[in-house]
C-alpha cells in the first residue's frame, strides 16, 4: 500500500518595513508637529484632518494605525507628559500646569492623570521632589 507523502511548502514572509493603511511619514510628523505646538490649546480633530487632507474618520484610522493609539489618547498622552516636565522643571502650581497642557480644569487634569500614572499629581510631584532635591531652584 502508497502512502502519499504531504511537503507543506511554505514561502518565507517578509515583515513589511509600514503597516499599511496609516498616514504618510510627512502627515504623521505634521500632526504630530500641530498637535505638540497647540497642547495648551483646543485641539480639533477635523481641524487636523484638514491639514492631512483626509476626512475626519479616514484621519482618526490612519493616525491609530501609525502610532497605535486614537487622536485623542495620544494628544493626551503628550499633555500628560508635558505636564510631568513642568511638575518637575519648573515651581507651577497644578492650576497653572493644567491650563499650560490644555486641560479644561484642575479637576479634570487631575482625573487623568492619576488614570494615567496611578498617582495624583501632587503626590507625583511630591515624590520627585523627594528623590531629586536640587531639581527645582537650581541654579
Amino acid at each position: 500500500m502508497a502512502h502519499a507523502s504531504l511537503i507543506a511548502v511554505s514561502t518565507p514572509v517578509t515583515p513589511t518595513a509600514k503597516t499599511t493603511g496609516g498616514l504618510s511619514p510627512w502627515r504623521e510628523k505634521l500632526v504630530k508637529k500641530m498637535i505638540l505646538d497647540g497642547l495648551s490649546e483646543t485641539l480639533e480633530i477635523t481641524r487636523l484632518a484638514e491639514a492631512c487632507a483626509l476626512s475626519r474618520s479616514h484621519f482618526s484610522r490612519a493616525f491609530k494605525r501609525s502610532t497605535g493609539q486614537s487622536p485623542q489618547a495620544w494628544i493626551r498622552a503628550q499633555r500628560i507628559a508635558r505636564a510631568k516636565h513642568l511638575m518637575q522643571s519648573t515651581d507651577l502650581t497644578l492650576t497653572q500646569i493644567s491650563l499650560e497642557c490644555g486641560f479644561c480644569d484642575q479637576a479634570h487634569f487631575c482625573h487623568l492623570f492619576t488614570h494615567s500614572a496611578g498617582i495624583s499629581p501632587f503626590a507625583w510631584r511630591s515624590r520627585v521632589q523627594r528623590a531629586q532635591p536640587y531639581a527645582l531652584g537650581a541654579g
